[in-house]
């Protein structure tokens, strides 16, 4: 089966601010675009990986409630989840290991109040 996920994007109201958020929490750039006049900041992601924006439109809202996407937070998710509140994250879940197989996760409320999820895979990844 192909990737099923091709595209994501995270709503946001202050996109300044949420990129600023995710740059630090993940230690990375976000360029910033404007599509149809829709202005994003599109994650880096190396083809034919799965790519990402924050999205500040009308139409998107951010929220807590609604599907959570889970974030590649690399080998020890102490690190972004530090990086995250010291960007003014909220925790929602410290990291919980689901199986060694799977690997772990945690979650926490962003900048724009959105729940976001972090994975760490497991050995059968």
């Amino acid at each position: 089966m192909q990737r099923l996920i091709n595209w994501f994007e995270i709503p946001v109201r202050d996109l300044d601010r949420a990129r600023r958020f995710y740059e630090a929490t993940f230690a990375v750039e976000l360029k910033p675009e404007v599509m149809e006049g829709m202005h994003m900041a599109i994650f880096p992601c190396d083809a034919p990986a799965t790519g990402g924006a924050l999205l500040a439109c009308p139409e998107g809202k951010p929220g807590d409630h609604g599907v959570v996407i889970y974030l590649h937070g690399g080998d020890d998710l102490s690190v972004p989840l530090a990086r995250a509140v010291a960007a003014g994250a909220t925790v929602l879940m410290p990291r919980t290991e689901l199986s060694p197989e799977i690997g772990s996760i945690a979650m926490f409320a962003d900048s724009e109040g959105n729940r976001i999820g972090l994975h760490s895979p497991g050995r059968g990844a």
